[in-house]
């Protein structure tokens, strides 16, 4: 099979089957919030009128005395409420911040187009005259900020969930080093190697006040990169050009990282093809994971068709190559650090081209094997490496935005956020 000029082993087609040929329609029985575009599983107006930064939780998070559905009508029907917040939720908790609700996502966080049958699928800002897909798996938590609902979310981002949901609602996504926020209490996806905690908001800042929620002392780490690195001469960044970029996309990336003043230095095409490698063994590592994570909901009634097909490819891929993708992760690794030897940063598009269009008929196993080639991210999770999605303007398009993301070396988010905000400052219109 082939997509986007690309062929696919014939396990993803046998994987996909049942989507492709059931006609399975994403008709929602809008069981979500339908007033707040599908944003919210379960909101709460009195915690949104309260003072103060504003959060929304993901529902694959726990929260004391919430069911957490994972976006699945399972879980919704079946699980009993959380017996106690996840540890990620412990900061917000302590220091009294209102939670508004918790957030729409596609089923158990493994599909990266934001799709929910059950629960309906968030509308996503950009969608003006055209139906665009907000991007998942932190659909939900996306648009919530992107519509103002809530000033930050925590997402989710397994191989892209938090970042390709900002680039499609145009905010902004951290996904944070592996390891650094604890998973205790978060519905798995691929916990021994990939699954992460992060923030959205709807710019650097804001995103920075959710870091804060999530690591103690941040603010202090933040505040000291912003002095340390005050302008973008100081700081050097590796280009990375992909085949299959638009370019139209790629030069939006280009002109947001010359006004920055960052200086520009092309990656070779011997990182390109480690990074090609790294996308392959990443998506590899994603779907055996959702394969050992959510195996055992494959013949449950409540899953969906596209949910139990995207555990069959796992399945498939669990023995045939997963071991084999695992032992590349340290070579991969290696070819990062030696690459920070000589650049603070890597950027490239977070996707490939502005955010695709609902199908018209509704079918979208397809739509999903093409995302998974469209999003530029695992191969950041398959490393553990921390990333940043930042929204940059976009010519000659109906979708004026399209989104830059910039990697950097573990647990340096706040120098990241800190880039971030020399991009954002720099591409903003003047007054």
């Amino acid at each position: 099979m082939k997509v986007r000029g690309r062929f696919l082993p014939s396990w993803f087609l046998l994987g996909w089957v049942p989507v492709l040929f059931s006609g399975c329609l994403l008709v929602p029985h809008s069981r979500g919030h339908t007033e707040h575009h599908h944003a919210f599983i379960d909101y709460w107006p009195k915690e949104a009128h309260k003072p103060g930064l504003k959060l929304a939780v993901k529902d694959n998070i726990d929260m004391r005395g919430v069911v957490t559905t994972a976006g699945s009508e399972y879980l919704a029907k079946n699980n009993p409420p959380a017996k106690a917040d996840a540890q990620c939720l412990a900061i917000a908790r302590a220091r009294g911040v209102p939670i508004v609700g918790k957030t729409n996502l596609s089923e158990f966080a493994v599909a990266p187009s934001g799709f929910n049958e059950y629960y309906g699928t968030p509308k996503s800002p950009l969608s003006h005259m055209h139906r665009l897909i907000p991007g998942g798996s932190s659909c939900g938590s996306a648009v919530a900020v992107a519509r103002g609902y809530a000033d930050v979310s925590f997402g989710t981002d397994t191989a892209g969930s938090v970042r390709v949901p900002a680039a499609c609602c145009g905010v902004v996504g951290l996904k944070t080093t592996f390891g650094l926020v604890s998973l205790h209490g978060v519905v798995p996806v691929e916990p021994k190697h990939l699954d992460t905690v992060g923030p959205i908001g709807k710019n650097v800042e804001d995103t920075a006040k959710g870091m804060d929620l999530l690591e103690a002392g941040f603010a202090g780490k933040y505040a000291a990169a912003k002095a340390a690195k005050p302008a973008g001469r100081d700081i050097r960044v590796g280009r990375l050009y992909l085949k299959g970029t638009s370019s139209g996309v790629d030069k939006a990336v280009d002109a947001a990282l010359q006004k920055a003043g960052f200086k520009v230095v092309p990656l070779d095409e011997r990182f390109r093809e480690k990074w090609d490698q790294a996308k392959k063994d990443g998506n590899t590592m994603a779907a055996a994971g959702v394969w050992l994570s959510e195996g055992p909901y494959l013949t449950r009634n409540g899953v969906s068709a596209r949910t139990k097909a995207t555990i069959l490819v796992g399945r498939v891929q669990y023995p045939l190559a997963y071991r084999r993708a695992l032992a590349r992760r340290e070579e991969w690794q290696e070819a990062l650090r030696h690459a920070f030897h000589k650049v603070d940063f890597i950027a490239l598009p977070t996707l490939q081209s502005t955010p695709p269009g609902i199908p018209p008929n509704l079918k979208i196993g397809l739509l999903e094997i093409f995302m998974l080639d469209f999003q530029n991210t695992v191969a950041v999770n398959f490393a553990g490496n921390p990333a940043l999605a930042v929204p940059v303007p976009l010519a000659h398009t109906n979708v004026r935005l399209t989104s830059l993301q910039l990697i950097a070396p573990p647990k340096k988010e706040a120098e990241l956020l800190n880039a971030g905000r020399l991009v954002e400052q720099a591409v903003k219109p003047r007054k």
